[in-house]
């Protein structure tokens, strides 16, 4: 690993930041705390983020898996791989966001005034949890004009669905028995097949 001291400024405060809104979560990771950590002026923390805002959303855009190249690449070439295939990786890909995610953000909504402020940052960013479902929908709709995906399918459904069903993952199972989340390859896969029956086009094979 590279040594913390020869680390660009910029990367270990995302570093930094990741590791305290983990921990002791976005509301309560002040920005001088942030720089505290990552070994550098809260000054200096500003030179490159306006905001704990803009801090948080870099962190989920550059630390945690990445949806938004893989739905990208996904929408310009439809028909690579199976629908199944590339369902289950999004599926996947979504359950990681979601599960790392989510002890981040979840303490936004305790604190009214930073959720506001969180949103209007998104918003000024043309970024927001809508984006995924987005993404999704559109990559469904390039499958459905090159005749992989039913013709009448609603496609904003199907992502809303397979969505909400990865972010569900990221903190319904605490109180059962285990409290364990279900192996995320396992539940990709299970999810990928189930929203296929509802939306895959007559006589495509089944992968």
């Amino acid at each position: 690993m590279e040594p913390v001291e020869t680390k660009p400024a910029r990367v270990r405060i995302l570093e930094a930041a990741h590791e305290l809104m983990l921990t002791v979560g976005l509301a309560r990771a002040t920005t001088k705390e942030i720089a505290r950590a990552a070994d550098c002026s809260e000054a200096a923390l500003y030179k490159y983020f306006d905001s704990k805002e803009e801090l948080f959303v870099r962190v989920l855009t550059e630390r945690l898996p990445r949806l938004t190249p893989l739905l990208d690449s996904l929408s310009a070439a439809p028909g690579r791989a199976t629908l199944e295939e590339n369902l289950t990786e999004i599926a996947r890909q979504a359950a990681l966001f979601y599960e790392q995610s989510f002890p981040i953000a979840a303490s936004l909504y305790a604190e009214t005034q930073l959720k506001r402020r969180h949103d209007d940052t998104l918003r000024a960013l043309g970024s927001g949890p809508h984006m995924p479902i987005q993404g999704v929908d559109a990559y469904l709709r390039a499958e459905q004009a090159a005749g992989r995906v039913r013709a009448d399918a609603d496609t904003y459904a199907a992502a809303s669905l397979l969505m909400g069903a990865c972010a569900q993952r990221a903190f319904a199972y605490d109180a059962t028995e285990t409290g364990r989340r279900p192996p995320v390859d396992e539940f990709a896969a299970r999810l990928a097949r189930t929203l296929l029956g509802g939306i895959q086009a007559p006589h495509q094979p089944a992968g």
